[in-house]
């Protein structure tokens, strides 16, 4: 079985306490085990959490799969340059083949910066830093970027290394799949977070599609929860940065193509949008760019694709002659919080003494 196949049959146990689940339920306990005992060693100074001189907001999400983190960490970006903050952005670099600290520029192959910093790059403007240490990430962003006044850190609820001021937990319209830790179910810790040993949760953002009719419900105990609607934009972007109503392309031969955790929800979007492809290929979550290139030898077809997709497939297309290529669109997601959220987050900024 795939990968990608591999990921999609999990996912599907994962939000319900079937015979899979439950036969992974007890490696779950070990895994509850070791991130308590992980938490502990944090709580009691052996291992050390690092202080940076300014603010800093992770977002993250306790589930596994792909539950909105990067459009999040770029509407927060981007809200937050309008506010007259000058924010910059540190990650891991998922899927990337390096592990020192980069700084992501439009030159940076997705190889080396990963592909979510890419996307984050490209849509906000901001300095963007990767490192296998978030820690080590944000210091050396700081220091080359002395006008960078608040950071984002994309991912790492779970890593504590790196001091927080705010948290912004991101759910999907899974919620908690079946409340059960990894890798029985798709938490990465026990939700809703214990009154003691573990940092407070001030921002939940539950996300679901706009078409959604019964999103799954999210429990939020101490902490300040707000919707957001999730819909592709009804243009689809070019490897020049042209645009295409989306409706242009229901006469097309096309191709969906989507390597992120959950490619049906793209897939599923596309036929919302009254798009039907000829063939939806599923990529595993941060796939090489390998991987597109073998779509790429067909003018007679249209690919479609996310921008997260969009980062390693259209560089490949720039190389290659006109009459022989595929043409390529990416479709954005366009991801609209309540308007309480922003003001939420604006007012735990002011309460830790901060200004722009």
């Amino acid at each position: 079985m795939s990968r990608s196949r591999w990921q999609a049959l999990w996912l599907v146990h994962s939000r319900k306490r079937g015979w899979l689940a439950c036969l992974l339920w007890p490696v779950s306990l070990v895994y509850a085990g070791l991130m308590a005992l992980r938490r502990a060693l944090y709580a009691l100074g052996i291992f050390k959490t690092h202080r940076i001189q300014v603010p800093v907001i992770v977002i993250g999400n306790v589930v596994v799969g792909g539950a909105g983190k990067t459009p999040t960490v770029i509407a927060v970006v981007n809200h937050l340059r309008e506010q007259g903050w000058r924010p910059g952005v540190v990650s891991r670099g998922h899927g990337r083949h390096s592990q020192e600290v980069v700084e992501v520029t439009p030159d940076t192959p997705p190889e080396d910066g990963g592909d979510e910093p890419a996307l984050i790059r490209l849509r906000t403007g901001v300095p963007v830093f990767v490192a296998a240490s978030r820690v080590a990430a944000a210091n050396t962003l700081v220091d080359a970027h002395p006008e960078v006044n608040i950071l984002v850190c994309d991912d790492g609820l779970q890593h504590w290394a790196l001091h927080r001021d705010l948290q912004i937990v991101v759910f999907d319209d899974r919620g908690t799949g079946n409340g059960w830790l990894l890798p029985a179910g798709l938490l990465r810790e026990a939700w809703p977070r214990s009154s003691s040993g573990s940092l407070p949760t001030d921002l939940v953002l539950h996300q679901h599609r706009e078409d959604a009719t019964a999103p799954a419900r999210v429990s939020a105990p101490g902490a300040s929860l707000f919707s957001a609607t999730r819909r592709l934009a009804t243009h689809a972007v070019g490897p020049s940065g042209e645009r295409m109503p989306l409706h242009e392309l229901c006469n097309h031969r096309l191709t969906a193509v989507a390597g992120i955790a959950r490619p049906s929800v793209f897939f599923d979007m596309l036929h919302a949008a009254g798009l039907r492809p000829e063939l939806e290929v599923a990529l595993p979550d941060h796939a090489d760019a390998a991987d597109y290139a073998a779509l790429t030898h067909d003018p007679a077809r249209t690919l479609l694709c996310t921008e997260k997709d969009a980062v390693k497939l259209f560089p490949l297309l720039t190389h290659m002659p006109p009459a022989t290529r595929v043409q390529a669109w990416a479709v954005p997601l366009e991801m609209t919080p309540d308007p309480a959220f922003f003001n939420t987050l604006e007012h735990h900024l002011l309460a830790l003494g901060r200004k722009p």
